[in-house]
């Protein structure tokens, strides 16, 4: 169940951000990991916001998790570069690998940055969208900890292993895409667990390899991947991308945000160019105005009441969101406030 209080974004931002400076964090990167899981509950994504909280404290209290990021640029070939990132927030080290991609995109017309040793970071729209303010064209591809099988398989060793790609958008908010390739981000069915609701069938395997709507037992079971093998296929790429190319772990040494006992070895891949290189910035933001014109021009399906562009929503949710303030979950507030005891704060909003 949804409370029925709704905290203000700010709140939430210095709360989260005290949360991990308990935890070790240096002030500007506690701030900035906060605004990822504040800014993912404003899009609308809860699967990705705040109720991650305990879970990224937990790995940096138990010492998986470098709470002060210290990046190692170990490749620097012009628009190519590897940064090592010694296991730090991967929240902080994707930020700043992505601040190196658009640098070297500016430089030379397109940039590749892998990151390698890094962690999960949430949602890989947070990053993309910083290069589309700049006026680049981003891609960003992440491996995560197993949570399908291979397609005709029945054991665990693929992760989601989402991607983004951003680019600004003329008159409107940047278009962006970031997804999973399962059939449905996990966090949405750690999300169905904790507001005790059923998940939708088609979601996911028991540990049997019958279809449940369990999200306990689909935790504990298989995430069926989207437009089935080719779900899988990509998946794969990603991790080929992300994992093999980076020098990172990849498949089923990958592990995920929600346990504590090893070290992520996640890693990903970032990609920008810059626009005003290929054309003037002004005229590609007056093209893409045309084409999401055209989008919108079409006529309607029978039960919609408008066509939206990759990004659209999650920017309408942030401008609601900010303003009216946010209606989290009761368990994720139960879990704020068991943080905050345990840091010595106050969860009081």
């Amino acid at each position: 169940m949804a409370s029925a209080t709704r905290i203000p974004a700010d709140k939430l931002l210095d709360f989260a951000s005290a949360v991990y400076a308990a935890a070790g964090m240096p002030e500007p990167d506690a701030q900035l990991a906060a605004d990822t899981l504040v800014q993912a509950d404003l899009w609308g994504h809860q699967s990705h916001g705040v109720m991650r909280l305990s879970w990224y404290t937990a790995r940096l209290k138990a010492g998986v998790c470098a709470p002060v990021a210290r990046p190692e640029t170990v490749v620097d070939a012009g628009g190519l570069a590897v940064i090592d990132g010694h296991d730090g927030m991967g929240q902080v080290l994707t930020a700043h690998a992505m601040r190196e991609a658009i640098r070297r995109a500016k430089a030379h017309g397109v940039s590749a940055v892998a990151l390698r040793n890094s962690g999960h970071f949430g949602t890989a729209l947070y990053f993309t969208l910083m290069a589309a303010r700049e006026g680049c064209v981003a891609f960003l591809s992440t491996n995560a900890s197993p949570a399908m099988a291979p397609w005709g398989g029945r054991k665990k060793t693929v992760g989601t292993n989402p991607w983004s790609w951003a680019c600004p958008a003329g008159s409107h908010a940047p278009m962006a895409l970031d997804i999973a390739n399962t059939g449905v981000a996990r966090g949405k069915v750690y999300l169905a667990k904790q507001k005790g609701q059923p998940i939708p069938e088609g979601w996911a395997l028991d540990a049997a390899g019958r279809p449940t709507t369990d999200p306990a037992a689909a935790i504990d079971g298989i995430i069926l991947p989207m437009a089935q093998h080719k779900g899988y296929a990509i998946a794969l790429m990603m991790d080929m991308l992300s994992g093999v190319l980076t020098g990172s772990a990849f498949g089923p040494r990958v592990t995920g945000p929600y346990q504590t006992e090893h070290r992520s070895g996640a890693g990903q891949l970032m990609i920008a160019i810059d626009i005003a290189q290929i054309q003037p910035l002004a005229e590609f933001n007056t093209r893409m105005d045309q084409l999401i014109a055209d989008l919108k021009s079409v006529p309607l399906a029978q039960g919609f009441d408008e066509v939206f562009y990759p990004g659209e929503i999650e920017a309408r949710n942030a401008t609601r969101n900010r303003a009216e303030g946010l209606a989290l979950p009761d368990d994720t507030l139960a879990d704020l406030h068991r943080l905050a005891e345990g840091t010595g704060l106050t969860s009081r909003w």
